[in-house]
């Protein structure tokens, strides 16, 4: 098996799963960026990689721009100046999307609200009344 993408410490992806095409970085750059392909856009398939079905079900109902409709990542990364450091910049990104669509919420434990608490919004009601029946017309 050739190189991996380290998602955590459980999952891995093989980075033949990931496609990546050298594009031209938008912005300054005076004229090395208008014939310089030093931008990197990568692809990455949801339903076809080998993700554990978990993952993949999370990440095709994440709310994500990068993420189509038809199940493919892509992902731009310009924003070094070496092809290099941008496909390493688009794979953390890539990473990250991953770890943050597969995080877990932990539940939350319903709890009451404490005398204290109740007092509180009660005195407060109380105060906040008062200033309104102050509000009224005044009778000479």
């Amino acid at each position: 098996m050739g190189p991996m993408i380290e998602v955590d410490d459980k999952v891995s992806i093989p980075a033949s799963e990931v496609s990546f095409s050298a594009i031209r970085a938008r912005g300054a750059g005076g004229q090395h960026v208008n014939k310089v392909s030093s931008a990197v856009q990568l692809r990455f398939d949801i339903r076809a990689s080998s993700l554990p079905p978990e993952y993949q079900q999370r990440l095709l109902r994440f709310r994500d721009r990068r993420i189509s409709s038809d199940g493919v990542v892509v992902i731009k990364a310009d924003e070094y100046r070496s092809q290099d450091r941008n496909r390493e910049a688009a794979i953390e990104r890539l990473v990250q999307l991953i770890v943050e669509a597969t995080k877990t919420r932990a539940k939350r434990v319903a709890t009451r609200p404490s005398r204290g608490a109740r007092q509180r919004r009660m005195d407060s009601k109380t105060r906040r009344g008062r200033v309104k029946a102050l509000r009224g017309k005044v009778d000479e």
